[in-house]
């Protein structure tokens, strides 16, 4: 997903409006991008490879893979949750994509109230499941296949994330403590997803064997 400017200001769910924020229709290919660059929220227009369309585009790419999950889950609590945290990682890419200081660009910001709400879906669901201590081997099964690939995802952006803290780029600290909860939460929900057809996540065995 790129911020294409035109002669509109970007908001904060990846759409454009006009300067009375009303929201207009805008073509899905602005050929704006064809050179290598994109355009940041805020107007300034940076290579596509730069650390800000690098860490909100693998949002994106999570974002995508959580849409996946919520697809297939038949868990009507896991998708409410997942639906959920998709909004969230709106709210935060916007955030990561604004160039300048301009916040009344943002429609919302991730606060330590989203923080606190993936603590206690962690609290929640670790008291349930009593996970067993140790590192799985992904793949029992194919929802918790897909959120064990949005967990990997997340440690991604997570990293990415921190670069940009080294680099003074971010301004919201409580993004950080966010995706850090989130890893804990998509990782718990996979094992959810097990537990519930009574399926037990296999662990490694160091071991090498032929």
């Amino acid at each position: 997903m790129t911020f294409e400017i035109w002669s509109f200001e970007i908001v904060s769910n990846f759409g454009f409006c006009d300067s009375n924020f009303n929201v207009l229709i805008m073509p899905i290919s602005t050929k704006k991008g064809d050179k290598g660059f994109t355009g940041l929220l805020g107007g300034r227009r940076v290579p596509k490879y730069h650390l800000r369309p690098e860490t909100y585009g693998t949002l994106d790419e999570l974002n995508s893979f959580l849409g996946m999950a919520r697809a297939i889950s038949e868990d009507g609590k896991v998708r409410k949750i997942l639906f959920h945290i998709q909004n969230h990682l709106f709210i935060i890419g916007s955030e990561l994509a604004l160039s300048g200081r301009d916040r009344d660009l943002l429609k919302g910001e991730i606060a330590q109230k989203e923080v606190d709400w993936l603590g206690r879906l962690s609290a929640d669901f670790e008291a349930l499941l009593k996970p067993e201590p140790g590192f799985i081997i992904s793949g029992e099964t194919q929802i918790s296949s897909i959120l064990d690939v949005a967990r990997a995802v997340t440690r991604r952006a997570e990293r990415l994330v921190a670069k940009m803290k080294t680099k003074k780029m971010l301004r919201n600290l409580k993004i950080l403590e966010y995706l850090n909860r989130l890893s804990d939460v998509l990782y718990l929900l996979a094992r959810y997803e097990e537990k519930k057809i009574h399926v037990k996540p296999k662990h490694p065995s160091y071991q090498p064997f032929f």
